[in-house]
């Protein structure tokens, strides 16, 4: 209610201002090229060579005048890489690690820059998939068009997010083209899925599109892999200048509780017994998205959106057993509710020969999550069917309310690019440890962000840039006297340079950067309590090349490095060491080849790739590594249409990933966990 309150209060005096002859006259601005008429997101999505962000600025901006590293993964490239999993999407991405803690299909485990961003960096739509203890919004890459990840600080534009970025989906919604798919798939390990995606014009005004999806089977190690979904979404376009679209998500997903395996020998060995390692997960969103455009350049949006997340899980430990020799048992569970939106007004004018894209906007986040547990016993060697659930016996509730107000100018002046920006966040989290002797713990937190960004954008296509900004991220977590912690916050520097000429259909993106990270949040005694951690420092620099030739091959190269070091920490005696989990080399490479048409074999593409990583350091005690690794993936598909019109539509896939089989222990703080095995999936589809 305060954010519509504020924004209608903002809308009010621009318009008031457009009329007052004592105003300032706001000129309007007149954009030639690609401004004035840009490629559309959805043409942009059908290359492997992006040229437009719609995540970097919160505004449709060529991706070479962004002056920030953006790597973006549209749905051409998902498709050619025949991804099941938004881990698998990501990690072609210059800049993006993944596979810290192994096979572990709960979370999202995406690094950026060496940190990692599961908990502060999911974002879909603009809009954050919060976590507030365990549970957490998972995101099915069927339902997403494209992905954008964001390095560095964005918490001017995003509020609370992880100080190496955020990995912004962004959700299949209706398109005036119209569109059905069917897809049905089956894979290792027992996998079948089928999936839709309908959509297209109901009539001049109106245009809908619905995704489903449901899937059966297991991932590595017997762990489940099971999700039932229903995505439908409408937009009402009752003028050119009027757009509201509403959006909903039904999802069901059913997995392992608990992950960890590990080597011994040549076998893998579970931690837990498959048949009592459950995680059931229902969640549910609604949202809308509202586009309003005014004359003198103005244009309002507001994009809102409610979740509601319901997490139970139980798993029992079978490895570190009980002084009498039974097994430890563990149930969770969590329900968290979180509402969104976040009020735009975009303004176009000139002062003198600047132009200026003005973005004000006022945004708002409450989530609130019941979280409780409980421990217990069973004899060892227990037939899964006869070892109960634990009592729950440990019961919090958590809160977390954040109002933040913000301001950025994109400014052009000749060939020059220039981003500055601030903001201002509220944040008020209250916990209460809920039971006889419990407690309850507040913490108001106001802090101000702010970024900065140049650029040059030569005429034949170079743009060298630099830019600065930091970060700020409330905790939840609370510390062993009972209080919440303090807010993790971050402020990094880069330089870089973008290559992409007008007309080509290539790119290359180099940056160098220095990442501090201080406050971040680490377990403490148990998993329930938590600590600040101190001070993290990550210097690299990173490349990434696209193209595609004429002859039907597509290329996308990826090279990091990153050099992280322990800067402060409560344990002096890491300090200096370099932090957990963290390669210093990370490469891959993916190239595909679709046969011409004159071809011998025409409809047929081939696709390769390859990923490799150094070691690193199994622990912040840096006293052993974990060995580096090289992985292959293939992935071959026949269009039938090319061949016979009668059968245009109807494609044929098959997929592998980590052709070798290679299952590397992967440690992290005592934690071994074991990476997933060769997968194998085929993917029968018909378009019409």
């Amino acid at each position: 209610m305060l954010a519509g309150i504020v924004a209608a209060t903002v809308l009010n005096a621009y318009a008031a201002a457009a009329q007052d002859g004592n105003a300032t006259d706001l000129q309007t601005i007149t954009i030639s090229g690609d401004k004035a008429n840009p490629r559309s997101i959805s043409e942009d999505n059908s290359t492997v060579v992006p040229k437009r962000t719609i995540s970097g600025t919160k505004t449709d901006t060529p991706l070479v005048e962004t002056p920030r590293s953006v790597s973006v993964v549209t749905g051409e490239e998902m498709e050619q890489r025949a991804v099941t999993d938004m881990i698998q999407a990501a990690r072609y991405s210059s800049g993006v690690t993944t596979g810290a803690f192994g096979y572990d299909p709960r979370f999202d485990q995406i690094y950026i820059r060496g940190i990692e961003t599961t908990t502060t960096g999911d974002f879909r739509d603009g809009l954050r998939q919060p976590i507030m203890n365990y549970g957490s919004f998972m995101t099915e890459v069927y339902t997403v068009d494209r992905i954008e990840v964001l390095k560095g600080p964005v918490s001017v534009m995003y509020g609370a997010a992880s100080a190496a970025g955020i990995v912004n989906r962004i959700s299949k919604l209706p398109l005036a083209e119209e569109h059905r798919e069917v897809e049905l798939q089956y894979g290792t390990i027992g996998r079948k899925q089928v999936a839709f995606d309908f959509g297209g014009a109901i009539n001049d005004e109106i245009d809908y599109r619905l995704v489903g999806l449901a899937r059966e089977g297991e991932g590595s190690y017997d762990i489940a892999d099971d999700r039932y979904l229903l995505q439908p979404s409408a937009t009402w376009k009752p003028s050119e200048d009027t757009t509201f679209t509403v959006y909903g998500l039904a999802q069901k997903s059913e997995t392992g509780a608990s992950a960890w395996s590990y080597l011994q020998g040549d076998d893998v060995f579970l931690y837990t017994d498959p048949d009592f390692n459950s995680q059931t997960v229902e969640q549910y969103q609604l949202g809308y998205q509202f586009e309003q455009k005014f004359d003198n350049g103005l244009t309002f949006r507001q994009n809102a959106r409610a979740g509601d997340v319901d997490l139970k899980a139980n798993y029992l430990n079978r490895i570190l057993v009980n002084t009498d020799g039974s097994w430890p048992t563990t149930a969770v569970t969590e329900s968290m509710r979180s509402y969104q939106i976040d009020n735009q007004l975009e303004s176009q004018f000139d002062t003198g020969n600047v132009s200026h894209t003005l973005l004000t906007g006022l945004d708002y986040t409450w989530v609130s999550s019941d979280f409780a547990s409980g421990t217990g016993s069973v004899a060892a060697n227990t037939p899964a069917a006869g070892v109960p659930l634990p009592a729950l016996s440990y019961f919090t509730g958590s809160s977390l309310n954040q109002t933040g107000i913000y301001a950025q100018d994109q400014m052009e002046i000749g060939n020059w690019r220039a981003v500055a920006g601030l903001r201002y966040d509220w944040a008020n989290q209250e916990t209460t440890v809920k039971g006889t002797g419990g407690s309850t713990s507040e913490k108001n937190d106001g802090v101000l962000s702010g970024q900065v960004g140049l650029l040059y954008l030569f005429d034949n296509g170079i743009a060298p840039y630099v830019n600065y900004g930091t970060s700020f991220v409330p905790s939840t977590a609370l510390s062993e006297d009972g209080s919440v912690l303090d807010p993790t916050k971050g402020r990094q520097i880069e330089v870089g340079v973008k290559y992409q000429p007008e007309g080509e259909n290539y790119s290359l993106s180099g940056a160098v950067y220095r990442l501090v990270e201080t406050g971040k949040p680490q377990y403490a005694s148990n998993f329930l309590f938590s600590e600040n951690s101190g001070e993290n420092t990550y210097t690299g620099f990173e490349l990434e090349g696209r193209t595609e030739f004429d002859n039907g091959i597509s290329l996308i190269a990826a090279y990091t490095y990153a050099n992280a070091e322990i800067t402060g920490n409560n344990n002096a005696s890491v300090i200096g060491n370099a932090p957990s989990t963290v390669p210093r080399h990370v490469a891959s490479l993916w190239v595909n080849y679709q046969m011409p048409e004159t071809s011998v074999v025409p409809g047929l593409t081939i696709g390769g790739g390859v990923r490799a990583m150094s070691s690193s350091y199994t622990s912040d005690a840096n006293t052993a590594k974990n060995g580096g690794a090289a992985y292959f993936d293939a992935a071959v598909s026949y269009d039938f249409g090319a061949a016979s019109p009668d059968l245009k539509g109807l494609s044929l896939a098959v997929s592998a990933t980590n052709l070798a089989d290679r299952r590397e222990e992967v440690c992290t703080d005592g934690y071994c966990y074991t990476g997933r095995g060769r997968t194998v999936m085929g993917s029968l589809k018909f378009k019409w």
